[in-house]
């Protein structure tokens, strides 16, 4: 008798799933292997990376116009040499380092380097040759197997001017790199300007070829026909709002000086000019000189790398007058019919504001005309001083509030990076430094002539110039008008910002600062033949010789441009601020300047203290 034995039946039972899992999973690898032989070529690719080499096609960026069409920003050729280190072998080091121009130690430096980077993968060895250089270099490359050139552009700028406002092109940051998939080490990415606001438009879209090489490293043409290359796509062109002519001619004007212009077309908020000097040539910052370069920009005294027209704070001076006046008449403080006397000061307790010799009475019209400090100083703490307010805090609330609509005090978040936001300051502000029941208005009756705890930027004062041209409204200043064509403008500034103030206030000041410019302390600058509304300005300087200042707008009836100019260290605005805005104006207005002698003035005059 046979007996049946259990541990057998249960090896049976599980003998074919067994079976049918090896079956399946030799399946399985026979058709992965079939994927890569025959279908997936881009394995073989890999595997015979001794005879391919992969290449980026790097896009030419977006070129940069100006407002007429007028090229700003172009690219150059240029090449880098790139080495794959597993693939260098038997080359001769002497003639190689000979060839360019390095040492023995740069070269086992560069090595090492590229050996930790990848011993498969192509890495830069030098940086941006030159076409002349690579044309020397190219006909002794095939001796030295692993090396090859890799083709790049690089910016070129056909007029040395605006160099803040373009910025520059840098080599990508280890962080961004890290953060976004695009970029690669030895990739270019816009450092400052509008080359970093714009990066995504000027930068393009990468391409890649895959092209054989034979034994002596020579390209022999594409693998498989191209098959899988993918086309580079070019950045998308850019036009500025900024008059190259107009830009041209105030860096000229501002030749020995310190200080800014900011010109504004009041209608669309672009940026017909933005000087800021001393400034620099942008071809500076481009190619292998860069570092250099940029280290002695840095170590300048005079520093030409700082941004003034954006990130300069200044008290504004007489020139915030207008700011303030406005909102007296907006809260009821004065009226067109308010007259004061003015002695030649304004005294109240231990606190005297000097003022200077002018017709008498004073209203609004002439306090403007004239700058009178007395009325101004008045004004302010009348206003402040009104019964409807509370307190201090809830009457400084009120006119920051205003303030703040004029543009002050905050950043416009605009295609200019770096801008700081100056300083109006807030009721909790002086309740710090003096407890809430220890300061009033005659605590900072200084603010009431643009002095004290303030701080405001030059394109700032330009803006409120375009705000009082338009009676009472303005655009975001911008330097970028249209992306891709010329009638594609910028979507992100065509909305208006409305002050807090009524326009009819505005109709009022439009009066003063145009009877500022033909009759009161801005006469000297006015314009044969074309009308000029404007305030100036002398800005304290506790370091020195103050401060020059002049805003204006032009022609009074139709304005197509305002301006503001800060001429550091030079004195009263009338005397140099108002000129060069009024040559500004003159320039962009009829395409030329008569008043040689007058140009003359400014070209000669130098404010530079080291």
């Amino acid at each position: 008798m046979q007996l049946n034995n259990p541990n057998s039946d249960i090896f049976s039972r599980r003998k074919t799933p067994i079976i049918l899992f090896v079956v399946l999973i030799g399946l399985l690898f026979l058709m992965r292997l079939f994927y890569l032989q025959v279908v997936d070529h881009r394995y073989k690719i890999f595997a015979s990376s001794n005879v391919q080499r992969i290449i980026t096609d790097y896009p030419a960026r977006g070129l940069v116009y100006d407002r007429n069409g007028e090229l700003l920003v172009y690219n150059e050729p240029y090449y880098d040499l790139m080495v794959v280190p597993r693939q260098v072998r038997d080359i001769d080091t002497l003639e190689f380092i000979s060839l360019l121009g390095i040492t023995r130690e740069q070269f086992e430096t560069r090595m090492q380097a590229a050996t930790r980077y990848s011993r498969f993968k192509g890495s830069i060895f030098e940086r941006q040759i030159s076409k002349g250089e690579y044309a020397a270099m190219q006909e002794k490359l095939f001796r030295f197997p692993g090396f090859y050139v890799q083709p790049r552009t690089l910016r070129k700028y056909p007029h040395p001017i605006a160099a803040h406002s373009m910025g520059y092109v840098g080599e990508a940051g280890p962080s961004l790199i890290e953060n976004d998939p695009y970029y690669r080490p030895g990739d270019y990415v816009g450092i400052s300007g509008i080359e970093k606001h714009y990066e995504d438009v000027l930068r393009g879209t990468k391409g890649t070829r895959i092209v054989m090489v034979d034994a002596l490293n020579r390209d022999i043409g594409s693998f498989q026909d191209g098959r899988y290359d993918t086309l580079a796509v070019a950045g998308t062109d850019l036009y500025s709002s900024l008059d190259v002519q107009l830009q041209i001619y105030g860096e000229k004007l501002f030749q020995n000086k310190r200080g800014s212009i900011v010109a504004i077309e009041p209608s669309t908020g672009e940026i017909l000019a933005l000087v800021t000097a001393p400034g620099y040539d942008p071809n500076l910052l481009v190619g292998r000189v860069r570092s250099a370069n940029y280290r002695m920009l840095q170590n300048d005294t005079l520093k030409p790398l700082f941004n003034r027209a954006l990130m300069a704070n200044y008290p504004p001076g007489s020139v915030f007058k207008v700011a303030n006046f406005l909102v007296g008449l907006q809260e009821g403080g004065i009226t067109n019919r308010t007259r004061y006397s003015c002695p030649g000061f304004y005294r109240s307790g231990g606190i005297t504001v000097r003022c200077r010799t002018h017709p008498q009475p004073v209203d609004a019209l002439l306090a403007i005309q004239y700058s009178c400090n007395t009325f101004s100083c008045i004004q302010f703490r009348n206003t402040l001083e009104l019964p409807k307010f509370d307190n201090m805090q809830h009457a400084l609330g009120t006119w920051r509030e205003h303030i703040l609509s004029l543009g002050f005090g905050r950043t416009f978040n605009s295609d200019l990076p770096h801008e700081l936001p100056g300083l109006i300051g807030s009721p909790d502000y002086y309740d710090r430094i003096y407890g809430p029941r220890g300061w009033r208005a005659l605590t900072i009756i200084s603010l009431a002539i643009g002095q004290g705890e303030i701080g405001t930027t030059p394109i700032q004062l330009a803006n409120l110039a375009a705000i009082v041209a338009n009676r009472g409204y303005f655009y975001t200043p911008h330097i970028i008008k249209a992306i891709g064509a010329p009638e594609n403008l910028n979507p992100d500034y065509l909305q208006r910002h409305q002050t807090t103030i009524d326009s009819v206030h505005f109709e009022t000041m439009v009066e003063a600062m145009f009877e500022t410019v033909e009759a009161g302390t801005g006469r000297f600058s006015r314009i044969p033949g074309i009308t000029m509304g404007g305030k100036t300005g002398t800005v304290q300087n506790p370091h020195g010789e103050n401060h020059s200042a002049f805003i204006a707008f032009a022609p009074v009836e139709n304005p197509q441009i305002a301006i503001s100019v800060i001429v550091e260290n030079a004195g009263g605005g009338a005397a140099w601020a108002a000129p060069i805005a009024s040559l500004m104006i003159e320039k962009y207005l009829t395409r030329e300047v008569k008043r040689a002698w007058f140009e003359q003035r400014i070209l000669e005059a130098s404010f530079l203290t080291f």
